[in-house]
């Protein structure tokens, strides 16, 4: 009689399980591959990120301004000579925005020790309760130390040369990326409607192609429209915060509401910081603990009357996602691409919710990211 090989070991399991069973192990076995194809991606996302950022920013820039692109070529213009146009004036933007916020940032940051023991100074004499709070520390740290706590504090010191040289890297790589992403969005907005009509070739059936150029548009729409309302938004504030900032003679107060302003593209955390350092700088600008709240307290009034009346009026109920989500989608982008994630996280996941929004198997998933 012949004899049969033992079965896999998978098969003889399942052979062993009841029938009510099996089913579920099969379900799970079956998304093994789905998981590790994800953090396969995650890991090329992380490790790529040289790539991927630039490329990214470029893909959601261009989306953004093809607008513009479509406004251009109705006055004829080549498709060549429209994206130059367009990228020239992002340039022009970006640089303005560099002159305006670099040189000022620069000089605080050179004078950033006297800054900060300026800090310590005010707000010691301003709340005297935290010195003596500071002097019970120091004296709980020291206790059993044969030095005295009462002696003078050795001042942090910091290498001047190695300052200089990481501020340089780090520039000179800021530049790099710059200069790479404008390149890839003047491609991306020369090649016009190149990457949609390749993709409709490639779908198999009409209503495939259909589906293609409906979930296409319907993210260049709602990427422009959040992105363009955002930033008017965003300017706006910016110049609201600055000219209050300047009414109450806070020095470089044009940079300060242009920080503030680009913090705020940041969900929950940026805000948060930008209360933070009008904090720092009003208690460096004032004399007294009231007026040194004015500029934060400016900031966060005008910020919730932005968040809770103004944003939700002009992007209205399609852009309303779940608060959870956003933040999930915060964390994970600024772990893996860091301050650029962190912008680009609110933007990547409403291209998401409109891919889910077209598509027949990822109605859940829209309804999950739907507050």
């Amino acid at each position: 009689m012949e004899d049969f090989p033992d079965p896999p070991p998978a098969v003889a399991l399942t052979a062993e399980l009841p029938d009510g069973q099996v089913a579920p192990l099969i379900a799970v076995v079956s998304r093994v591959p789905l998981v590790l194809s994800v953090l396969a991606a995650i890991a090329l996302l992380y490790v790529a990120r040289p790539v991927m950022l630039p490329l990214t920013l470029a893909c959601i820039a261009g989306v953004t301004l093809s607008p513009l692109m479509q406004a251009l070529s109705r006055l004829r213009l080549p498709s060549s000579a429209s994206a130059a146009l367009v990228v020239l004036c992002l340039m022009t933007a970006i640089g303005s925005g560099f002159f305006q916020l670099g040189q000022p940032a620069l000089a605080w940051l050179n004078e950033a020790p006297q800054h900060m023991s300026a800090l310590r100074q005010r707000v010691q004499r301003m709340v005297p309760q935290l010195h003596h709070y500071g002097q019970a520390a120091d004296a709980v740290t020291h206790l059993g130390s044969s030095e005295a706590p009462h002696g003078d504090t050795p001042a942090l010191t910091m290498k001047s040369t190695e300052a200089a040289s990481s501020i340089v890297n780090w520039t000179s790589s800021l530049l790099i990326g710059i200069g790479e992403t404008l390149v890839l969005i003047y491609l991306i907005l020369a090649s016009g409607d190149l990457f949609l009509l390749k993709l409709v070739h490639v779908m198999p059936t009409l209503s495939d192609k259909k589906r293609a150029v409906d979930i296409s548009r319907a993210i260049q729409r709602d990427i422009s429209k959040y992105l363009f309302t955002t930033s008017l938004i965003n300017l706006t504030l910016a110049v609201i915060v600055g000219s209050g900032l300047q009414l109450m003679d806070v020095p470089s107060a044009a940079m300060w509401g242009m920080l503030v302003g680009i913090l705020n593209f940041v969900p929950y955390f940026g805000p948060l910081v930008g209360m933070v350092l009008l904090a720092i700088v009003g208690v460096l600008s004032f004399d007294t603990l009231w007026l040194a709240l004015l500029p934060p307290a400016w900031f966060a009034l005008l910020h919730l009357f932005e968040a809770n009346l103004v944003t939700p009026v002009l992007l209205g109920r399609r852009f309303e996602l779940n608060p959870v989500v956003i933040f999930m989608s915060l964390v994970f982008w600024s772990w893996l691409w860091g301050i650029p994630g962190a912008i680009l996280s609110v933007p990547i996941l409403v291209s998401v919710k409109a891919i889910c929004g077209r598509a027949s198997g990822l109605a859940s998933l829209n309804e999950f990211l739907t507050d």
